[in-house]
């Protein structure tokens, strides 16, 4: 779970749904006695005599503003019944604030009963989610990250700004490096490093050819120590990346069950490239397709 992954709406929604919580242990109804010896005492939400009161509005808005915060960290496209979370979270959301304009306009005929002040707070607290649902993916001040990204940590001593641990750099990685410093593997049948010259001081050994070789090979050039030929990859080039938005990442065997959402904010290293995918690696080393690769920044 990524707490990156909330939006300014989603934030609203949780505080109004925390309200609702409260209320719903305040008194439902207010009663003025007057000279009355005997006053009952102002229900609340969780009262039986008030059913419906507690599922129709207290418990739907809690639900309406879970669905929402649920929504954040599944894989996007997933519905339930043939709707998404949003969709019903946007269905509760206003269903829970009809219900509590209703209760309070239709609520017991008598003049000495009035609102409570859980009534009034439901009522305030279901028309702000309601409103906030509705709003949040037209509005860009509610569809903005609720937490910011990160910023850099400082620079070791004797290192530039810029140039902390994991940070690509300006050029991306260097030739010979891999993610987080590990050395690069080497090709099958490449010697483990750069060919060495012949030390100082020390003079070159010419091989001569074996008398009686086969005149075809002795014309033939023999390759130098260290200099095996290495198999000829790809022109891809690894490079790190951020996402604009949060983006699934899928297994590479083709699986449709995403194994890691990319978040904005964050490098992750390209290392592979498959048609217009990418096969991108996380700071865990886990390794997965991104399909969407539209506004991606390089590093």
């Amino acid at each position: 779970m990524n707490i990156r992954s909330l939006t300014r709406g989603d934030g609203v929604v949780i505080g109004a749904a925390v309200l609702l919580f409260i209320a719903s242990f305040l008194g439902f109804y207010s009663y003025d006695c007057g000279q009355a010896p005997v006053c009952p005492k102002a229900p609340n939400g969780w009262k039986p005599e008030l059913f419906p009161v507690l599922p129709s509005i207290f418990l739907a808005g809690i639900a309406a503003a879970a669905l929402v915060v649920v929504a954040r960290f599944q894989p996007e496209g997933r519905k339930v019944a043939g709707l998404s979370l949003e969709q019903w979270a946007m269905a509760i959301g206003v269903f829970a604030a009809w219900s509590s304009l209703w209760t309070i306009f239709g609520g017991p005929d008598s003049e000495r009963v009035s609102p409570g002040v859980g009534q009034i707070l439901g009522l305030i607290a279901n028309l702000v989610l309601a409103a906030t649902i509705v709003l949040t993916p037209r509005t860009p001040a509610l569809k903005a990250a609720l937490v910011g990204a990160p910023q850099p940590a400082p620079a070791p001593y004797g290192m530039a700004p810029g140039q902390g641990y994991g940070y690509p750099g300006p050029g991306g990685m260097q030739p010979g490096q891999s993610p987080y410093g590990a050395p690069t593997p080497q090709p099958y049948g490449a010697q483990p490093g750069p060919a060495q010259g012949p030390a100082a001081g020390q003079p070159t050994q010419v091989q001569q050819p074996q008398p009686g070789a086969d005149a075809s090979q002795g014309g033939q050039q023999q390759p130098a120590a260290g200099g095996a030929q290495q198999p000829s990859g790809s022109d891809f080039a690894p490079f790190w990346f951020a996402v604009p938005v949060n983006r699934p990442l899928y297994p590479e065997d083709g699986s449709p069950t995403p194994i890691a959402e990319l978040a904005p904010g964050t490098w992750y290293l390209a290392v592979d490239q498959r048609g217009p995918a990418l096969v991108a690696q996380t700071q865990d080393g886990r390794r997965g397709v991104l399909q969407d690769t539209t506004g991606i920044q390089r590093g």
